[in-house]
């Protein structure tokens, strides 16, 4: 994560009110649980401030690599999670996981964007047949289509797309045909489509107005930062952002950043 030098980290951890993080290649690899040593970081930062967590991935999914491995203790009430790029927001009450609100898209909406998906990675020699888990995903308030499968090796994902290109095309083309949905290219092999306008910059706006804050009161971690990315519309909303390059180094900048022990 060599970008976390370009951020002034004398600045007193107070100045921000809430750490907010993508989930995979940024506390985890893709579709893994976070380590122990994780598990621990996030403990402790609930300590200090507020925590969300704003992901492609279906809320299923931050329940097997977050919750399960981070368990139950009283700050968990300082837990945001927000799932399918933001267009759900969940929190602690407790005893159970409550729901702020679900942004679900129409059957139409969903049908249209599995066909674009579909119609453009067979155009461009991406769909396979043979993959681990489906290639396109019904998550409610998203679709998703990863080309290798939801269930796909880490190593397999980080072969397919190193340099981004193909989820760019991809995204390009299903952007130019679901003109009023929003497409995102995600995960190390996915492309997101949700209703126009809900990305994780409404997410992010959800959570400042569910807890009175501005945009500079948050900072956030994310690996797709770059314009199309699915984390770019919250550095386009102002908020301060580090560009993560590997989810191995996040541990000891953000506890130095937000001084844990």
């Amino acid at each position: 994560m060599n970008k976390i030098d370009r951020l002034d980290v004398t600045r007193h951890w107070q100045h921000w009110q809430v750490a907010m993080f993508d989930l995979d290649d940024t506390l985890c690899a893709s579709k893994t649980a976070i380590s122990p040593e994780m598990a621990h970081m996030l403990r402790s930062l609930l300590g200090v401030v507020d925590v969300c967590i704003i992901s492609g991935g279906a809320f299923e999914q931050f329940e097997v690599q977050v919750l399960k491995p981070l368990g139950v203790f009283p700050e968990l009430r300082r837990l945001h999670l927000m799932p399918t790029s933001g267009t759900r927001y969940l929190r602690w009450d407790g005893t159970r996981w409550n729901e702020i609100y679900f942004e679900r898209l129409s059957e139409s909406e969903k049908e249209r964007a599995f066909k674009v998906l579909r119609d453009g990675a067979e155009e461009f020699g991406f769909w396979l047949e043979d993959t681990w888990g489906p290639a396109l995903e019904d998550r409610g308030s998203q679709v998703t289509y990863s080309a290798l499968g939801q269930k796909a090796p880490v190593e397999a994902k980080a072969k397919w797309d190193p340099d981004k290109k193909k989820r760019h095309l991809l995204r390009e083309y299903a952007a130019q045909r679901l003109g009023d949905l929003e497409v995102r290219s995600g995960g190390s092999t996915s492309v997101d489509v949700t209703k126009a306008g809900l990305d994780k910059a409404y997410g992010t706006k959800k959570l400042m107005a569910e807890l009175a804050i501005a945009e500079t009161d948050i900072l956030f971690f994310g690996d797709r930062l770059d314009p199309g990315g699915n984390d770019y519309p919250v550095k386009a909303l102002g908020v301060e952002c580090i560009a993560v390059e590997g989810w191995k180094d996040i541990i000891s900048n953000v506890q130095a950043i937000f001084r844990l022990a």
